[in-house]
């Protein structure tokens, strides 16, 4: 009887791996819908991790294999928002030609996704930027950022070319748009709209850039 050692291995192997992919690609859901709505329902402040993994029906140590801490769930949670975001806002400003108007456009969606708790998007910011340089997921967020700044860039250099000043000038304009998000914590203001303030900012900005530009 011949007894081919290997036949079976390859195939065999295969498939316990696509199990166990699928097994994890399932719990990762299951944890981030359970910190979603948790964070939706009671803001991130109240939420623990024990109250996520008993949502997402696991076992605590299950879930810090997934995401150590309450931060590192709330980068989960809001990077998927906050790419989404981004790429709305990338669509409804195509056809907008002011560039106030434009970058606001670009912006809008990442200040309405804020809804129905500004307290999220708040803590999501604090933790994005200054979270530690190591936090898993915070590397996707800040990548975020960077295609945001890149959008905006793009609109501020208008047929010319991408340069230093329309890539510093973007960095500003989300400098404006992460202390308008912080707002909340120093002044009351509706959730999900972007302020007066931070339209004359943008304003200031893009008449700068123009200015420079002109000047050169």
């Amino acid at each position: 009887m011949k007894f081919d050692s290997g036949s079976e291995v390859g195939p065999v192997d295969d498939r316990a791996s696509g199990r166990r992919e699928r097994g994890k690609a399932e719990k990762h859901a299951r944890i981030t819908q359970a910190a979603r709505e948790l964070f939706a329902e009671q803001g991130y402040e109240a939420v623990t991790t024990q109250q996520v993994a008993d949502r997402a029906d696991i076992a605590i140590g299950t879930l810090f294999r997934y995401a150590s801490t309450k931060a590192e769930l709330l980068l989960m949670v809001r990077n998927e928002e906050f790419a989404a975001a981004v790429a709305e806002g990338e669509a409804e400003s195509v056809d907008v030609d002011d560039p106030v108007q434009r970058v606001l456009a670009l912006i809008a969606p990442v200040i309405r996704s804020g809804r129905p708790s500004d307290e999220n998007l708040v803590a999501y910011q604090r933790e994005l930027l200054f979270g530690p340089a190591d936090a898993p997921y915070r590397g996707a967020g800040l990548a975020i950022v960077a295609r945001l700044e890149e959008l905006i860039a793009d609109v501020l250099a208008g047929d010319g070319p991408v340069d230093e000043d329309a890539t510093a000038a973007a960095r500003a304009v989300f400098a404006v748009l992460h202390m308008e998000i912080a707002a909340p914590v120093v002044r009351p203001r509706t959730a999900g709209v972007a302020s007066d303030a931070l339209r004359r900012q943008i304003e200031l900005v893009v008449a700068g850039h123009r200015a420079r530009r002109g000047n050169r």
